[in-house]
C-alpha cells in the first residue's frame, strides 16, 4: 500500500483514478485545486503524487517547480492533455518522474505507479515480517503464524507503517500526519483507538506487544515474540 496524493480538476477522472488506486489497496487522497494541493504537499507526506497541469488558481508546473525547490524528492507523476513533447520536457525538467498523457488506460497507470514505487527500497510488493507476524502489502494480507488476520483499513495502513521502520519511535501527531493524513476522522483518539484494536487482533496472550508504547514520545513496532 502506497499513499497517493492525486491532483486532477476534472472530478469525474479523478474519481475514476482514486477508485482504481483503492481498488490496488492504495491509499488516495484527491485535490482539485491547485493551492489546496499545495497546502496539502506542504504539511502532509506522500509516497507519490499524481499531478496534473492544468489546475485552478495554482498551474501544476509552479506547482511541481516550488514542490521540488522546497527539496522534497517525493515521486511525481504528470497526468495531463498535453501531449507535444516540449510539453513532456518542461514537465520531465521541472522535476517529474515520468509523464502520462490522456486517454490512457487504468492498467498502463497501475503500470507506472508500480514502475514509480519499486525506485524506493520500501517497494510496496515486498512482505514485511515482525517475528511471527507477516504483512503483504501486494496481496493485502496479514497473517500470525500462518493464519489471516482480518484488518480494517486504517489498522493495515498504520501497521504497514510501523512494520516499514521496526524500532523507530513516532509521535502520534507523526502517525496521523503519515497515516491519517487529512481525513476527517484524523485525531488522537482516532490513532488511540486504533492502537488498542491492532494490539487484540495480532497479540498473542502473554507475550509482549508488537506495538510498544514509548511514554511521553510515541509509538514504535518491535519483533514482539
Amino acid at each position: 500500500m502506497a499513499k497517493i496524493l492525486v491532483v486532477e480538476d476534472d472530478e469525474s477522472l479523478s474519481r475514476m483514478v482514486s477508485e482504481w488506486l483503492v481498488s490496488e489497496h492504495h491509499h488516495v487522497e484527491v485535490s482539485q485545486d491547485g493551492a489546496d494541493a499545495m497546502e496539502k504537499l506542504q504539511f502532509y507526506d506522500f509516497d507519490l503524487v499524481i499531478l496534473d497541469l492544468n489546475l485552478p488558481s495554482m498551474g501544476g508546473i509552479n506547482i511541481l517547480r516550488q514542490f521540488r525547490a522546497s527539496g522534497k524528492e517525493t515521486p511525481v507523476l504528470i497526468l495531463t492533455g498535453q501531449d507535444k513533447i516540449e510539453d513532456k520536457e518542461v514537465g520531465l525538467d521541472s522535476g517529474a518522474d515520468d509523464y502520462l498523457t490522456k486517454p490512457f488506460h487504468m492498467k498502463e497507470l497501475s503500470a507506472r505507479v508500480r514502475a514509480i514505487l519499486r525506485r524506493p527500497s520500501t517497494y510496496v510488493g515486498d512482505k514485511l515480517t515482525a517475528g511471527a507476524l507477516e504483512l503483504n502489502p501486494a496481496t493485502h494480507s496479514v497473517k500470525i503464524k500462518g493464519l489471516d488476520i482480518s484488518l480494517l483499513p486504517k489498522e493495515f495502513a498504520l501497521l504497514e507503517f510501523l512494520m516499514r521502520h521496526p524500532d523507530q519511535v513516532f509521535s502520534a501527531d507523526a502517525l496521523l500526519n503519515r497515516v491519517w493524513a487529512s481525513a476527517s476522522d484524523s485525531s488522537i483518539d482516532a490513532l488511540t483507538t486504533c492502537v488498542k484494536r491492532l494490539r487484540k487482533k495480532i497479540d498473542s496472550e502473554g507475550s509482549p506487544s508488537y506495538i510498544k508504547t514509548v511514554h511521553g514520545v510515541g509509538y514504535k513496532l518491535s519483533s514482539g515474540e
